[in-house]
């Protein structure tokens, strides 16, 4: 057979390898500390309830947006968007930037999971005095070898598993370790509300306090999904890319979110009884992951086997974003510069290991630099990424799809032999892919015009404004 040097373009080698890997890409970090943080700040259960609805407002409005860019181009986040209107394919370069600038720092936070395994294995969480545990994580961060080094093992794992390309690389990993995370947290979850006390963490979780909710409660809860659901980072256009064309987009877009907050739910009741049980504060922030929950692992029966399955957990959560963020990368240069996938993931992993040195160091040696709005290097780089190209990208992804691509059907008029004319009504093209041209059944597509037409880009101007003032 003749060689014509064309590429097949990977696909997913099933649905639930798509949905295990982009729900993995969703499932972060931020789940497991920042969603129950948040509801400990916010009032508990008026948070998850906000959260819930805005859930689907918003998140469940961008996500299927994002993955029907993709599967309609069947390209990168950039080559998509240029596919789909010459001109635009800067929309999805903020993605593709943001995605490098995330996991710079990201795998920074994934080393230090790392070393933290290390630690509970070796049974280094032998006290209860968060002083002592906060003197233990800062003495770390501010070292200058230790963090690098184990930015460098998060950054080969996720290096690695990329290289194994779509079917072979990511889908297989994430239907691994999406299970075992699930597995992981239940148990975690059983061990924590049986802990006497732990019921007053369950309460306030679960309960609703409706006189709790204000404006700044719904702003968190708006923040959270968005940044929560992996939106504006071009990772579900690309994931979206790899879909086939008989894929439901509306149900896949649907499940995501919801195995999502799903996790999220679970870390609350993971995490949020064992702190009530041992007198700890609910709204400890980051340091909950670093210090309050090695306390807390410190006083709880079979602690030391907890601890472990906590941070292996929590090492799985950052490896299946982490290697979305890398995707979106690769992709971009396999597509638009036609290098391989091993060249041009080992190339800019190096690149991102690199600007991730700065990041680690910004915690130690280098913590006397100072940048954008009295922030280190560490902050100033998720302030851009996470404040301003996130949400920048998400308002474009609304006014895209809804404005340029057009969510407005358009008038056909066709003549016949004998003279006659008749008219019909053509549907969006949008819609055309989300429905598989008529193929699926799509009842709330009027809702999802409106949501993508007025709601999700005020709500995410509102968020972005939010972020760069605030």
């Amino acid at each position: 057979m003749e060689n014509t040097g064309i590429v097949k373009r990977d696909q997913w080698g099933s649905k639930l390898g798509f949905i295990m890997a982009a729900a993995g890409s969703a499932v972060g970090l931020g789940n497991l500390w920042k969603f129950p943080f948040l509801a400990g700040q916010n009032g508990g259960g008026a948070f998850v309830l906000v959260y819930f609805i805005i859930l689907f407002l918003v998140g469940f409005t961008l996500m299927m947006a994002e993955i029907t860019v993709g599967r309609y181009a069947q390209l990168n986040a950039i080559g998509a968007y240029r596919k789909i209107k010459a001109g635009w394919g800067w929309v999805g370069s903020l993605g593709v930037l943001a995605g490098f600038l995330i996991l710079s720092f990201y795998s920074v936070i994934g080393g230090w999971i790392v070393c933290y395994i290390w630690k509970a294995l070796t049974g280094a969480f032998n006290t209860a005095d968060v002083k002592v545990l906060g003197d233990m994580f800062s003495d770390f961060t501010s070292s200058a070898g230790g963090p690098i080094f184990y930015h460098a093992v998060f950054m080969l794992m996720t290096m690695g598993i990329v290289i194994g390309g779509i079917k072979d690389g990511i889908e297989k990993y994430s239907k691994i370790m999406m299970p075992a995370l699930f597995v992981m947290m239940i148990l975690i979850m059983l061990r924590s509300i049986t802990l006497d006390g732990a019921m007053a963490g369950v309460k306030f979780f679960l309960t609703p306090d409706f006189s709790k909710i204000t404006g700044g409660v719904v702003l968190s809860a708006l923040g959270q999904v968005f940044f929560s659901l992996s939106l504006g980072m071009g990772c579900m256009i690309t994931y979206g890319s790899y879909l086939d064309k008989d894929a439901d987009i509306p149900q896949c877009s649907m499940i995501i979110p919801l195995i999502d907050t799903g996790v999220a739910l679970l870390a609350g009741l993971a995490t949020l009884p064992a702190v009530f049980a041992f007198g700890f504060s609910p709204s400890a922030g980051p340091g909950m992951l670093f210090i309050t929950l090695p306390a807390v692992f410190s006083k709880m029966p079979m602690g030391s086997v907890v601890g472990v399955a906590f941070f292996l957990l929590a090492l799985f959560a950052a490896v299946t974003s982490s290697i979305s963020l890398l995707e979106v990368c690769v992709s971009y240069v396999v597509d638009e510069w036609k290098w391989t996938r091993k060249r041009a993931t080992v190339t800019i992993s190096s690149l991102i290991f690199a600007l991730g040195v700065p990041c680690s160091l910004s915690f130690g040696p280098w913590s006397h630099i100072i940048l954008l709005k009295g922030k280190n290097i560490f902050d100033t780089v998720d302030f851009i990424a996470t404040n301003v190209l996130l949400p920048l990208g998400g308002i474009l992804l609304c006014v895209f799809v809804a404005w340029i691509w057009g969510l407005k059907g358009k008038e056909v008029v066709t003549r016949s032999e004998d003279g006659s004319t008749s008219t019909s009504w053509e549907i969006p093209e949008a819609l055309k892919e989300i429905t598989n041209n008529g193929k699926i059944s799509f009842p709330l597509a009027s809702v999802w015009v409106f949501l993508m037409k007025w709601l999700a880009p005020v709500a995410i101007t509102v968020v972005f404004l939010q972020g760069i003032l605030g």
